[in-house]
């Protein structure tokens, strides 16, 4: 009998070798491969998809490998194969979940492989990179739920007590369903922005009188890149909720502004003359709009706005510095009389003959 049992750990010792060894085998051939292929541009792979995949298909391997020991038996202590029961489970729901992650990001990828943001008309192209994220972001979300769901269904008594529950589940959901009230709106706010898009990336927007781009768009919340590098970080809720202003929301070019003041006697023919000849000589500029206006008349000064445009915001940024430094040093080298001034009047009060004080009755006076 102890001869037996000692020949059976023996045996078991040897298939658990073996396997572990198999394991390891399955394991570099399956990496090689896949690395081989993904080298092929002609192949839908990617490049760095092995090195992507490695560790949910050392987890799956390991996994199926611990249930084959189940299978024959080879582990006889009771609590072990509990224990191995429900790791090789959750290993193998894990890495196939692992998996899906993975090949819907390599499908998103090759999806927009033909769609460039760095372009110059790159709205359709932030359209479909947002709509994109955003989904991908909502499937990753259910995935991970559903792995998380399925998981601790295997375990007996989690199942039992979610089996308990169900029988107060009313008072439980209006709880939980108050609870949770802002996190929900919150999710439903990012699924909204993916379908309506109010905002794509790389969109020019001011948030919290805060000018910036999108930079990133998730679920729950919207990363602002201001203009001076800061971060901010909006909830998702904001953009459906409250007003802001998306200055590409159409289309990525757009029209900057530039205000001036100066005084009555400037000439607005000269200053759109110099105004014509530096957008002429400007890079900056794409050739659509050249604007001078008298827009406002105060008893200072005068208000001169020109209108400017450029292929999309950051260059009409620049434009605007740009023509706002010159047509000041222009007006103040050729028109240094015309920069705002302040006036003031003092009235001559007219004197009455009659009431006019006499050499003879002002004693301070004196005559030569």
């Amino acid at each position: 009998m102890t001869q037996n049992i000692l020949n059976d750990e023996a045996l078991n010792t040897s298939y658990l070798i073996v396997g572990i060894l198999a394991v390891v085998v399955v394991f570099v051939i399956a990496f090689f491969i896949i690395k081989k292929i993904g080298k092929d541009p002609k192949n839908i792979l990617p490049v760095n998809l092995a090195g992507r995949i490695r560790i949910p298909l050392l987890i799956f391997l390991l996994s199926l490998f611990l249930k084959l020991c189940l299978l024959e038996d080879v582990f006889s202590n009771k609590e072990l194969i509990r224990l191995i029961k429900h790791s090789s489970t959750i290993g193998i729901i894990i890495s196939f979940t692992w998996f899906l992650i993975v090949f819907l990001k390599v499908f998103k990828e090759r999806l927009l492989k033909k769609y460039d943001v760095n372009t110059d008309d790159n709205l359709k192209a932030r359209k479909v990179y947002t709509q994109f994220t955003i989904l991908e972001n909502i499937v990753i979300f259910i995935l991970i739920i559903l792995a998380i769901g399925i998981s601790l269904m295997s375990f007996d008594s989690i199942r039992q007590v979610g089996l308990s529950l169900l029988t107060s589940a009313g008072i439980a959901g209006i709880i939980l369903g108050l609870a949770a009230q802002k996190a929900i709106g919150t999710l439903l706010a990012g699924i909204q922005i993916a379908i309506t898009q109010p905002i794509r990336l790389q969109d020019a927007v001011i948030v919290e009188g805060e000018w910036g781009w999108i930079e990133e768009i998730t679920l729950t919340y919207v990363v602002v890149k201001i203009w001076d590098k800061r971060r901010l970080v909006v909830p998702s809720t904001y953009f459906i909720e409250n007003t802001f202003q998306n200055w590409t929301r159409k289309s990525a070019d757009i029209m900057g502004t530039v205000f001036l003041y100066t005084d009555y006697d400037v000439s607005f023919d000269a200053i759109r003359a110099e105004l014509t000849r530096l957008l002429e000589g400007s890079p900056l500029w794409d050739k659509q709009v050249n604007v001078l206006q008298v827009t406002d008349a105060t008893e200072k000064s005068v208000q001169i706005r020109i209108l400017v445009s450029a292929k999309d915001s950051p260059t009409a940024w620049d434009l605007r510095v740009y023509i706002r430094e010159k047509i000041i040093d222009f007006i103040r080298k050729n028109y240094p009389h015309s920069l705002p001034k302040t006036r003031v009047v003092l009235p001559q009060q007219d004197q009455n003959p009659s009431e006019s004080i006499s050499p003879e009755k002002n004693p301070s006076t004196t005559t030569q």
